[in-house]
């Protein structure tokens, strides 16, 4: 397949992704505020693969909501679109932040990457180390290897302010509690969040409008391979650290061509080349506004993302055919 064939499939595919997290976040919004995650991602997950089987892609999943055994539809290697196009390899999160949309709490959102076929990592569904800040920074100047302390000094002196004036995102989750007191030991101001760690990390890309300088702590690597892309379209450094922890864990790494449990992935190693990135919002939150509900309309708010253009879409979109989402 030729660069320039690509291209061309990229630019139709920035529109016709939209449509994709446009109707998993609808689909979903139905659902918030109802405690009931499975559901709401069931439904996220029916709209998703419905909408992407009229993709004119090869596709190919190679981060889902589980492994084939574990998930009935959109599984790691399951194949996708009308099977006519460009092969392209897709990340998707049909609904990341089950808990706070089913608590209709912020920042629930309907994640797609796609990339040509092999541009993005093709990692099991477990923990992962994240260390992430946006663009405009000396290459390196994060380590995932060094303190969380050393990491913030040098983002401050980097930006020029005292390391109080650094705010550090971070999932509310007890295994977080040492790395907490490490960072409010510096006098660094925290976010705490309680799910969707590839908004926590886009929020890196534009701490003017968010107050987020680093995201820092341990999310799921699905989500982390999602973040990545976003973050490559936009600008910015990460790492991540697969937590291979169990033989179990490792074998599945091992299938995926995964020989290092140790290995720090850079951005670039989780996500390169032409990626296109988009984001419905379920819940309002500090980066998409959640799917709106009218007696005449739904209205969605959508970022797409492309990293060959950098270039950053948002589409509000009125919806007044009701009757396409099933409603």
């Amino acid at each position: 397949m030729s660069a320039t064939s690509l291209d061309r499939i990229d630019r139709g595919l920035t529109i016709e992704i939209a449509r994709v997290t446009e109707r998993a976040a609808v689909a979903a919004a139905t659902l918030r505020g109802r405690g009931d995650e499975k559901a709401a991602d069931q439904a996220a997950v029916d709209a998703m693969r419905s909408e992407l089987n009229t993709l004119p892609i090869d596709g190919r999943i190679v981060i889902g909501e589980g492994e084939r055994d574990e998930a009935p539809m959109l599984f790691i290697g399951e194949k996708v679109g009308t099977g006519h196009g460009a092969a392209v390899d897709i990340a998707l999160d049909p609904l990341e932040g089950t808990t706070v949309c089913a608590k209709n709490l912020p920042n629930s959102l309907a994640v797609i990457a796609i990339a040509a076929r092999g541009s993005l990592l093709n990692a099991p569904d477990v923990y992962m180390d994240k260390i992430a800040i946006g663009p405009g920074y000396p290459e390196g100047l994060i380590d995932l290897s060094r303190p969380a302390p050393d990491n913030l000094e040098a983002l401050a002196k980097a930006k020029g302010v005292k390391v109080q004036e650094i705010t550090a995102c971070i999932l509310d989750r007890p295994r977080h509690a040492q790395l907490i007191e490490d960072v409010r030991s510096t006098g660094a101001a925290i976010r705490l969040i309680g799910d969707g760690d590839v908004a926590g990390v886009i929020h890196t890309s534009d701490p003017d409008e968010t107050g987020i300088d680093i995201y820092l702590g341990i999310g799921g690597a699905p989500e982390g391979v999602l973040a990545a892309a976003a973050l490559l379209c936009v600008g910015g450094q990460m790492q991540g650290r697969l937590r291979l922890d169990t033989l179990d864990k490792r074998a599945r790494a091992e299938e995926m061509g995964i020989s290092d449990p140790h290995r720090i992935y850079s951005l670039q190693d989780m996500a390169r080349g032409d990626v296109v990135f988009a984001a419905t919002g379920v819940t309002d939150g500090n980066l998409l506004n959640g799917v709106r509900f009218y007696r005449d309309r739904i209205e969605t708010h959508t970022v797409v993302m492309r990293s060959a253009t950098k270039t950053y879409r948002e589409i509000v979109a009125r919806h007044y055919d009701r009757g396409k989402f099933g409603l």
